[in-house]
């Protein structure tokens, strides 16, 4: 019986390749090494926003969908679900 050839191997992916170099950007004791650059700062919440809305948006997105699916009808729940399972199906299609 005839074989397949077999696919040729990728000798490395993105991966790997990306690995290599980070292995040898970070090697102690290399010439050319440079001093490691300090990490930025995350911007504080002073920093363009304001920390009042800030704290409102995060408590409405804590609450968003526990008061969503508190004032809907069982009839629209029951809608929603017919209309994630007929999506959830047609991705497996």
């Amino acid at each position: 019986m005839d074989k397949k050839p077999r696919a040729r191997k990728k000798d490395h992916d993105f991966a790997v390749t990306a690995f290599r170099v980070v292995q040898e950007a970070t090697q102690k004791g290399e010439e050319g090494q440079t001093e490691p650059q300090p990490e930025p700062k995350a911007p504080e919440p002073s920093e363009g926003k304001n920390p009042h809305a800030v704290a409102l948006g995060r408590l409405g997105g804590k609450k968003g969908g526990k008061a969503r699916a508190a004032r809907l009808t069982s009839e629209q729940r029951r809608e929603i679900a017919r209309k994630a399972a007929r999506l959830r199906w047609a991705k497996k299609g």
